[in-house]
């Protein structure tokens, strides 16, 4: 009786270990959707190398990633992503454009982690990976409570995101004093910003003030006159911050119009979105400090550095999140006992990767990023 106990136990063990071998060496496959060819291949092929990198870092035979060229073409992009379905490929890297998510809805057993910062109206089934507004303006809510400001405007162009960044300060903890939506255009953005920091009244309160000094007994007023004549304005802005919407050469105009209005960085918080770190904001000096959240930089400078020693090239910013991308399913799949599903997205989970930690609860991700203040023609980390 003992001896047929131990046989039986012995065959459970046997099969229990065979089965466990055969889902072990069962490849667990994701596709990777980016522009190989055409206009945006320069940034596909960057992601695709990333990938690799990230895969070697893994270091695990049974991880495939397939790779399909979108063309940053929408149609193209639906009928890559039907081959990875007939593939067996259920998770999917990209694609990187939000305008090719539009016909992806339909292969709604498959979801895609779009290289996108926008949310608004994506289908059911995407998934955005992009350092969203959201996470930006979270990050500011703790420099704003750090430091305490209580008057924070807004100023948002009239962009295409400008929903994406209306919505977020809905959602966000982020405290808004006023909010402020300009044109880009030189020749009117001025004119609005003098409107916004009450430029014009400021100005004549120099000239009014002369004028009162002028008319009176005072036996210093010649000196103080003097010392007026050479300030621009006198009076309170009524905000002890403001946060930009802006990026490059626009954000610039902003700045140089805010500057000229008389509002200096050094009395008052210039705060700004992710920059990814743009060495120009280096070299100008008379918007410093200026502040602003983003992913780690150490980090960031290390991967640039792996990166370049494997390519000899320098990768786009977006291949740095498609690094941990790759580290983020592989985890999230060992989590839920190498099942994929939608479920691994679903659940409440952290990640920490090289941007910073991911943070995924109902099919949505975002992240915990740092904040940064440019001065000196340096970029320092604040927290």
């Amino acid at each position: 009786m003992k001896i047929l106990v131990k046989i039986i136990i012995l065959i459970i063990l046997f099969t229990s270990s065979s089965l466990s071998k055969v889902v072990a060496q069962e490849k667990i496959k994701f596709g990777l959707l980016v522009p190989i060819s055409g206009e945006y291949s320069k940034i596909g092929k960057s992601i695709l190398k990333s990938t690799l990198l990230a895969l070697n870092k893994i270091d695990n035979s049974l991880i495939e990633i397939i790779p399909k060229d979108t063309a940053s073409n929408p149609d193209v992009t639906f009928e890559k992503a039907k081959e990875l379905r007939e593939a067996g490929v259920k998770i999917v890297i990209g694609p990187v454009f939000n305008k090719n998510l539009t016909k992806l809805e339909e292969l709604s057993d498959m979801t895609f982690l779009s290289l996108t910062n926008k949310i608004i109206d994506n289908p059911k089934n995407i998934i955005s990976a992009g350092i969203n507004a959201g996470s930006q303006l979270n990050t500011i809510a703790i420099f704003q409570k750090n430091n305490e400001l209580k008057k924070t405007i807004f100023l948002i162009p009239n962009k295409n995101y400008k929903n994406e960044i209306k919505k977020a300060i809905k959602k966000s903890k982020i405290k808004t004093f006023k909010i402020h939506y300009y044109d880009t255009d030189p020749t009117k953005l001025t004119k609005q910003i003098e409107k916004i920091t009450k430029y014009p009244q400021r100005k004549q309160n120099v000239k009014d003030e002369i004028k009162r000094l002028e008319e009176s007994q005072d036996p210093n007023k010649e000196k103080k006159i003097e010392i007026l004549e050479k300030k621009d304005t006198i009076g309170k802005i009524d905000f002890d911050s403001l946060i930009i919407a802006d990026f490059d050469e626009s954000l610039k105009s902003i700045t140089t119009s805010l500057l000229y209005t008389d509002v200096s960085p050094t009395k008052t918080y210039f705060i700004t979105l992710n920059q990814w770190f743009d060495e120009s904001l280096l070299k100008e000096n008379s918007y410093q400090p200026i502040y602003y959240p983003s992913i780690n930089k150490k980090n960031y400078e290390e991967f640039t550095n792996t990166y370049f020693k494997k390519f000899k090239e320098y990768p786009n910013q977006l291949s740095f999140l498609s690094y941990d991308l790759v580290g983020l399913v592989y985890y999230l799949i060992f989590q839920n006992n190498w099942i994929i599903d939608e479920k691994i997205f679903s659940k409440k989970n952290k990640f920490k990767g090289k941007v910073g930690i991911f943070e995924i609860k109902d099919k949505k991700i975002n992240h915990v990023l740092n904040f940064y203040k440019i001065e000196n023609n340096n970029i320092k980390k604040i927290f």
